[in-house]
């Protein structure tokens, strides 16, 4: 049995058709959180069994991880929390207790890079530290690292079509590592479908490109056949736009606190290798067929 979190959300709606799509008896039996399950596709909720709550629950996910061979574990934003730590330390406690009591094998994270080097990073603090408390209960771990997301930008689909633009609070002329949603589902689902690894490893999921935000712009440009450009802002302008958009303060201070260590810190920079066996998807290639569509839709 796979459990699978988030199963709406951009990421963990993926691993669940990737799961669903592959065929015959090496398909386990699959099982998902959801909150609304009227928000799971029809073929969904005809193929997998539906536990309804949160799984920051620890009844929910005690009935949901009852024997469960991989857990598919994604600690789902939540911009109102008063704060951003202990959002998610209140996912994570429970996901432990489940690992202590024998009821998990294997658990496949979404995480990110820096581990070893982030500091005062906000959300990838909160993150790094989720990885820690898990790996502390011996169970068979992957984290999946990954560094900005391509999807990220397409919150600014409206300000690109409309002004040719769009903004980060990063240097404009320094390599950011991206990757997909899509990329990382894959390394997922695979993972969860493998029964025999073990222990306890970071698996980097880093796209293939070495392109700067203008080199990003360029790429845009270029795909959408217009000039985009990008717009650096601070990040206390980037905290108080959070804000203006129901943010919480602290969850926007730990969004400040990220990009500020992103940039000052470097750990999604040109030190992190390309991984191209999980991560083969270019930013060429997403603008092409996820953000072309997104703009001019």
């Amino acid at each position: 049995m796979i459990v699978v979190t988030t199963p709406t959300g951009r990421i963990g709606r993926q691993v669940l058709d990737r799961l669903l799509d592959t065929p015959g008896p090496t398909n386990p039996g699959i099982r998902v959180i959801v909150r609304d399950p009227a928000r799971l596709s029809p073929r969904v909720r005809e193929h997998v069994e539906v536990v309804q709550g949160s799984h920051a629950d620890p009844a929910v996910l005690t009935k949901a991880c009852a024997d469960a061979d991989g857990v598919f574990w994604l600690v789902p934003p939540t911009p109102t929390a008063d704060s951003m730590e202990g959002h998610f330390r209140a996912f994570t406690t429970p996901l432990c207790e489940e690992i202590r009591h024998g009821r998990i094998r294997r658990v496949v994270a979404v995480s990110t890079l820096g581990r070893g080097v982030a500091r005062n990073a906000g959300q990838i603090s909160a993150s790094l530290a989720m990885d820690e408390a898990i790996e502390a209960t011996g169970v068979h771990y992957r984290a999946l690292c990954a560094p900005f997301l391509m999807e990220n930008l397409l919150g600014q689909a409206e300000s690109i079509r409309d002004a040719g633009m769009f903004f980060l609070a990063l240097t404009r002329d320094r390599v950011l590592r991206t990757c997909t949603t899509g990329d990382i589902a894959a390394t997922a689902a695979r993972l969860l479908l493998d029964d025999t690894w073990t222990g306890q490893e970071d698996v980097p999921v880093v796209g293939p490109d070495d392109l700067s935000p203008d080199g990003m712009a360029q790429v845009a440009s270029e795909v959408l056949g217009r000039a985009i450009r990008v717009h650096r802002t601070g990040s206390a302008d980037y905290k108080a736009t959070a804000m203006r958009h129901g943010t919480s303060e602290a969850w926007a201070q730990g969004l400040a606190d990220m990009v500020t260590a992103i940039d000052d810190q470097g750990f999604y920079g040109i030190d992190a290798p390309s991984t191209p066996e999980s991560a083969p998807t270019d930013f060429r290639r997403w603008c092409h067929d996820v953000l072309k569509p997104a703009v001019q839709g």
